[in-house]
């Protein structure tokens, strides 16, 4: 394979990877891919974000980590039977849900596992680290896509925060589209801090409350006051019997509430109720009752009724995700994603809270990325051109520069400069010439202005191809190159 191949491919490891938005994320990609259906739900996919910089979805490889041991063919069948997927979709892409389920792991823990914390942490990380070596990969986006557990009540590491924790171990950036506590424990926080690596989070908006960020603003710049807001969510599948403990509920509705205080600015009376109806399997229904005030103080009533598909409604944001987030590395951004608020209920750092305000500062996001004109401070030069029979290959091109400092404790390291060209076979036997020089390693980032981030990392020197051997007498067989270890 070569490196320009190489360097385009992004590993996407998926904490919940057999259930069904995982399942639906993985067949969605193969399929728009393919050119089996458009791309309706991708924001990435729309104009404002041509030319910014982002992988393709071709270029996406999955894998992850579950506790069940369903296949991911099979678990596309049972979603398409529900209609969650088109009839013939599963045996479309069935080669690459069974790629993709090859790169499945166990998780954990599980009953009877005798691992500590830690163990487990290491053995998490292992895999994912496994995963981009195995694929070659440029880098991996961790998502986790698992059902809601309850909010922890120790000290103790609940199983988001131990696979974010692994995330973080294995160099990867992380992304949390659950309730769940994942990095916001805060015995990780000193972790995220130190770590340098981008993260975004928490919980994926995709109905209801993505209304709520509508409807919220509206009505307060219409200077409408809003006595009270109830809902009540009916769901099944695997969401529907999670939240049917109370402890996960109310994990997941603190994010709803939230929404409701910032674009209101403050809570109204009111709640929400989930109730687990299994007959409707991965479809839910969601009312909202809002009571509010009008004008010399008339009483209103605005109610709504969404019903959606979890998994649909899901699976593109995660793919948007992915590639917003692998880009944000690529471009040596750390710490909080917070231009990416627009896909959550409970976005992490300090952001707008209404959705339109979110969409703008996302679509700026993708702008500067455009402007910038390339990635900074991740990726070497080219490779140098291929030199003819005992000829010395080309140099290789010079890395770019090493990315800002931002408020996390690092600047970019410049990457390696790309590999000079092989030399070509030698003629009847002749020794082959030796590969052209890697490029220079790109240059360190400079502090930021508040001098809270320090310099950043210093460029790396680019690897170096070695003589090619030498060619047969029959002018057959390419001579060979080997890796140099001028890093």
């Amino acid at each position: 394979m070569s490196a320009s191949v190489s360097a385009s491919r992004v590993g996407v490891w998926l904490i919940g990877a057999r259930g069904s938005v995982a399942t639906t994320v993985v067949a969605g990609a193969a399929a728009v891919t393919a050119g089996l259906h458009p791309p309706v739900g991708l924001v990435t996919e729309t104009p404002p974000f041509a030319g910014s910089g982002l992988p393709p979805l071709s270029a996406l490889v999955f894998g992850g980590h579950d506790t069940v041991d369903c296949p991911l063919p099979k678990r596309a069948e049972a979603l398409a039977a529900g209609g969650v997927l088109p009839p013939g979709l599963p045996a479309a892409v069935a080669t690459e849900l069974a790629a993709a389920d090859a790169e499945i792991r166990p998780g954990g823990p599980v009953a009877g596992d005798t691992r500590d914390e830690d163990e487990l942490i290491a053995a998490f990380a292992t895999d994912i680290q496994d995963f981009v070596r195995r694929c070659r990969l440029t880098r991996a986006v961790v998502v986790n896509v698992a059902s809601t557990e309850p909010a922890p009540t120790g000290r103790e590491l609940p199983p988001s925060s131990l696979y974010a924790a692994a995330a973080l171990r294995a160099g990867c950036p992380y992304v949390n589209f659950t309730p769940s506590t994942g990095l916001h424990h805060p015995a990780l926080a000193p972790l995220a801090a130190a770590s340098g690596l981008p993260y975004a989070g928490r919980d994926g908006k995709t109905g209801q409350t993505l209304l709520r960020s509508v409807l919220g603003p509206m009505f307060t710049q219409r200077a409408l006051d809003v006595r009270a807001w109830s809902g009540t969510n009916l769901l099944g599948g695997g969401d529907g019997a999670a939240l049917a403990d109370p402890a996960a509920a109310a994990a997941k509705n603190a994010g709803k509430e939230r929404v409701l205080a910032d674009t209101l600015g403050a809570a109204p009376a009111g709640r929400v109720h989930i109730d687990d109806v299994p007959a409707l399997g991965d479809w839910k229904t969601a009312w909202d009752h809002i009571a509010f005030d009008g004008f010399l103080g008339t009483r209103m009533i605005l109610q709504t009724i969404w019903q959606g598909c979890d998994s649909a409604l899901a699976a593109p944001l995660v793919l948007d995700l992915a590639r917003l987030t692998a880009r944000a590395h690529e471009t040596g951004r750390s710490g909080p994603l917070t231009d990416l608020g627009f896909f959550f209920k409970d976005p992490v750092g300090e952001g707008p809270a209404a959705l339109g305000e979110q969409y703008r500062a996302l679509v700026g996001l993708a702008a500067r990325w455009r402007n910038d004109g390339g990635s900074v401070g991740r990726r070497g030069g080219g490779a140098g051109g291929a030199g003819g029979p005992g000829v010395a290959g080309g140099t290789g091109g010079t890395g770019r520069a090493g990315g800002f400092g931002g408020f996390g404790p690092f600047g970019g390291e410049g990457e390696p400069g790309g590999f000079g060209g092989e030399g070509e076979p030698g003629v009847s036997g002749a020794q082959g010439g030796p590969g052209g020089p890697g490029g220079s390693g790109g240059e360190a980032g400079p502090d930021v202005a508040d001098g809270r981030g320090r310099p950043g990392g210093p460029g790396r020197s680019g690897d170096v191809r070695a003589h090619g051997v030498p060619g047969r007498p029959d002018d057959t067989e390419l001579g060979g190159a080997l890796d140099g270890a001028a890093r």
